[in-house]
């Protein structure tokens, strides 16, 4: 007779197989394609049904790199992770801020991911901060930055970050909060924008608090100081 466990292994095995080349699949398809959805917009959506608020609606807009502005891509490098250009997913000194940065402000948590883990998470995971997350989200971080380029992980967060409720990626957010298209966000709202990543749906952009101005002034400053729109030519 054969042993249950190791016939559950066994299928186990064969269920990640599948699932890990299937990931593999859509890392090459999205080097070169339009991501539709991310998990981030799915678990909203899903989250939004249970709870029966039928007025939510996850929405998102695909646009080119060519199609937004150098604005918005400087300012959320700015703001998230300055030394994009340099790390292979991984960036050791903005854990290690974040860390004691976190031990003196318990209120306002900073995060040390990177662009390329925060590009992970949201498009292929789930929420939360669990340890076998963060692992996956390391593993995919390190797959993504050999297979796509700096400049396809850049345009892939902003076609799919959150700014907030059911706006998703920066052609939906410009569209509502400025009335026009990614194209051309200016450097104060593209900061602005960049200002609540932290937390999209707690810092709004359409009504700004106090922390969230003073934060793109902060964001503004950074953005010349990286050297303005110069700055993106490191990125290949």
């Amino acid at each position: 007779m054969r042993n249950p466990f190791s016939i559950l292994w066994r299928w186990l095995k064969k269920i990640v197989l599948a699932i890990t080349l299937l990931w593999f699949v859509a890392v090459i398809t999205f080097s070169f394609l339009p991501v539709p959805f991310s998990m981030v917009m799915l678990e909203r959506q899903v989250d939004a049904l249970i709870s029966i608020n039928l007025s939510y609606v996850s929405r998102s807009i695909w646009v080119d790199q060519d199609q937004i502005s150098p604005y918005i891509a400087l300012a959320v490098i700015a703001a998230e992770d300055q030394r994009f250009p340099e790390h292979w997913g991984f960036d050791f000194s903005a854990i290690k801020m974040a860390v004691e940065h976190n031990k003196k402000d318990q209120k306002r948590i900073r995060g040390g991911s990177t662009i390329t883990q925060q590009t992970a998470k949201n498009l292929f995971l789930w929420e939360g901060r669990s340890w076998v997350r963060k692992g996956l989200e390391a593993g995919m971080a390190m797959v993504l930055e050999l297979v796509w380029s700096k400049k396809r992980i850049l345009t892939i967060y902003l076609n799919i970050a959150e700014f907030g409720r059911g706006i998703f990626g920066v052609e939906v957010a410009s569209r509502h909060y400025f009335g026009k298209p990614a194209s051309r966000l200016t450097a104060s709202e593209a900061a602005l924008l960049a200002a609540v990543l932290p937390n999209p749906i707690r810092y709004r952009v359409d009504a700004p608090s106090a922390y969230v101005l003073q934060r793109q002034q902060w964001i503004l400053r950074q953005m010349q100081l990286l050297g303005g729109k110069h700055f993106l030519t490191q990125i290949n």
